[in-house]
């Protein structure tokens, strides 16, 4: 497939300056790079949710599943374990991932369920035209809180390293080739992958001077040290002034959640076989 194929002819109807266009062709570029290298992009399977992120499976000419708002994760999550051989990205906004769809976000890190998870979050519900979400920071005036939010934001990274997840990752919609090099090392990370995007909302939030002078990228991290990727993590907390490190924070090896349930089948045959004979004694 070529990289003008894998854009449907769809209209696209995402406003100008929105950063989901970077990630798109981003995610384009990725996936003509794995079929360049042999893999099928008939294996792959693209999972979005409910918000202006969720356009992305119009218009990439791959496998899609729209899911309702909040569930994107036990989607992929459900065609992942019955068909292992797939590659499933979810894609899902801040909104979707970190209020409707928390729960499933902290069980897939605990699980560490074989899917990537790509959050654009652009700290904002833009397809309802403006009201603030959990990483929105405090004192956001939007349509929900004309007098600014009395909520400060929680630092989904440092919620999902302690939930388990074994890739964890930001990037910014503003620096594409970084976005690509890791969105491509999360697809090839067996286990839950999950990146945070920091997405541009050119029309109810546009965060890019603030993003341009503050983020930096992460150099001499160790990746598999737990603590040293909580303390970076925390240096900025989706509020305030503090330097916007981009990178992967954190990344290990562990068994996933097919993985182990593969491993059972055999037992589940045998307890099914077990019930049928005891049922058929009983006749």
């Amino acid at each position: 497939m070529t990289r003008s194929s894998l854009i449907t002819d769809a209209q696209n109807t995402w406003c100008p300056g929105c950063g989901n266009f970077m990630i798109l062709f981003a995610l384009r570029n990725v996936l003509e790079a794995l079929s360049e290298e042999g893999r099928s992009l008939d294996s792959v399977v693209l999972v979005s949710g409910i918000g202006c992120h969720a356009k992305i499976a119009d218009y990439m000419n791959i496998n899609s599943f729209y899911s309702i708002h909040g569930r994107t994760i036990p989607v992929a999550t459900g065609i992942q374990l019955a068909n292992p051989d797939l590659t499933v990205i979810a894609c899902a906004g801040d909104g979707d991932a970190y209020a409707e769809g928390l729960d499933h976000l902290v069980f897939a890190a605990k699980r560490n369920v074989d899917i990537t998870l790509l959050v654009h979050n652009n700290r904002v519900y833009g397809l309802t035209t403006g009201q603030y979400t959990p990483t929105s920071p405090l004192g956001f005036r939007g349509r929900s809180t004309p007098g600014g939010t009395i909520e400060e934001p929680f630092n989904p990274l440092e919620l999902v390293l302690a939930s388990g997840g074994t890739f964890i990752a930001r990037e910014s919609s503003l620096q594409m080739d970084s976005l690509q090099e890791t969105i491509m090392e999360a697809i090839r990370h067996r286990g839950f992958s999950y990146v945070d995007i920091l997405q541009i909302c050119a029309t109810y939030f546009n965060m890019t001077s603030y993003y341009r002078e503050r983020m930096y990228r992460l150099k001499d991290h160790d990746e598999s040290d737990f603590d040293q990727a909580c303390d970076r993590m925390r240096e900025w907390d989706y509020n305030g002034d503090a330097p916007i490190g981009l990178g992967i924070f954190y990344r290990r090896e562990k068994d996933t959640f097919g993985g182990r349930l593969s491993g059972r089948k055999t037992v589940a045959v045998d307890r099914e076989s077990a019930i049928r004979k005891i049922l058929d004694e009983r006749r």
